[in-house]
């Protein structure tokens, strides 16, 4: 009888694949356009909560730029799940209310991918300190 231990690389190998793919579409669909195209991303960026382009932009480069470098490392990635589950969810209520299922599965397939790392964690394949102070 296998235990949960036999099945550990291959749910390790799982979620590194999940991060990995998931923060590289993200960081590459999304992220780095805002980047590379800032200031034409200021006139078209949404401002849902009336705070102005420049303060709806910024925290969706932080959340689509910053936290998929964290989580493909595996460093402190649940703590950057939340900001993408949260540019997500304010995308897809708010911004994009009145899209369809089939018009927004693409953001409900990042927030699905997401919310899984958020619950799950980054599993063992991941850069961390060891006990000798040494990352591995």
């Amino acid at each position: 009888m296998k235990t949960s231990t036999d099945f550990a690389p291959r749910i390790d190998a799982g979620l590194f694949f999940l991060r990995l793919t998931g923060s590289l579409l993200l960081l590459y669909v999304h992220g780095l356009p805002k980047v590379f195209h800032f200031s034409e991303e200021l006139t078209r960026i949404e401002d849902p909560f009336g705070l102005g382009p420049y303060m709806s932009l910024l925290p969706a480069i932080f959340a689509e730029v910053c936290c998929p470098l964290f989580i493909i490392a595996g460093v402190a990635t649940r703590l950057a799940c939340l900001p993408i589950i949260g540019v997500l969810l304010v995308a897809m209520l708010a911004v994009h209310a009145d899209w369809s299922i089939a018009e927004g599965q693409f953001g409900w397939l990042l927030l699905i991918i997401f919310t899984t790392l958020l619950l799950t964690g980054p599993g063992n394949w991941r850069i961390r300190r060891t006990a000798k102070g040494v990352i591995a």
